[in-house]
């Protein structure tokens, strides 16, 4: 049966049996409440899986779940994404619950999950919006510096990107962002060390090396001064520790 045949047969059996799914509307309206930081509205709109409302993708249950809560984050992601966030930050939320999804074992984790996704991303994109919207040059800047934080990142390199001078580049970031190139990059590579931290097993030395601190001595420094902890404090503290439960 070819793909035209398995589609009339479809819609057939939806019009027999008076099935639908959500409505086109009501869809975006949920989508765009997440886009815009709204948390109450994206909890007005929102609708668990096991409604009938929604499409049969496979014929065992929890696949069919898995598979819908896989969309519904694919299309989260790009739409917090028009709405401001990082692409990169987005895109690595996505992967981190994508994995969750396909580790879960019942129904009722993936509906809490499904409420976590909702809730994270909404609340996430509410912050965003607080926050002024940067020119298009400091959003290139920010989207090449998360890129590259495995790289040396210059000054010429950011300025060749916007097609900026160097010394307006640096003034008109500090103004945006309310601190210097150097210091984002600094501070983006210890978020990023803190995140490899708590979520691999590399060591301190191929942390370092990786986020491209001058040594492993400079890069303890530099955490410590950050975050209060030791690379080796905060492992011990925080290593694969889950968000808490006030996400769902």
């Amino acid at each position: 049966m070819d793909i035209q045949k398995k589609l009339s047969h479809v819609e057939f059996i939806n019009r027999e049996y008076n099935i639908s799914h959500l409505s086109y509307e009501r869809e975006m309206a949920f989508f765009e409440s997440i886009k815009n930081g709204d948390p109450d509205e994206a909890r007005r709109l929102f609708k668990p899986f096991n409604c009938e409302e929604m499409g049969k993708l496979s014929e065992d249950n929890l696949r069919n779940l898995k598979y819908h809560l896989t969309i519904t984050v694919a299309f989260i992601t790009r739409y917090c994404i028009e709405g401001g966030m990082e692409m990169e930050a987005a895109y690595n939320l996505s992967d981190i619950y994508i994995r969750s999804i396909d580790k879960c074992r019942s129904e009722e984790e993936i509906n809490l999950l499904h409420h976590e996704v909702v809730d994270d991303y909404a609340q996430r994109m509410q912050i965003i919006r607080k926050q002024n919207r940067y020119p298009k040059a400091i959003t290139m800047c920010l989207d090449y510096i998360y890129d590259n934080l495995h790289t040396k990142i210059t000054l010429e390199e950011l300025a060749n990107i916007t097609s900026l001078s160097p010394a307006y580049l640096s003034k008109l970031f500090h103004k945006e962002v309310g601190r210097t190139i150097t210091s984002y990059i600094t501070s983006k590579r210890v978020e990023a060390a803190s995140n490899m931290l708590k979520f691999s097993d590399y060591s301190c030395i191929e942390i370092s090396d990786y986020l491209c601190f001058s040594s492993e001595s400079h890069f303890i420094q530099v955490f410590r001064k950050h975050t209060g902890f030791t690379p080796k404090n905060y492992r011990e503290q925080f290593f694969r520790t889950r968000k808490p439960d006030n996400f769902r």
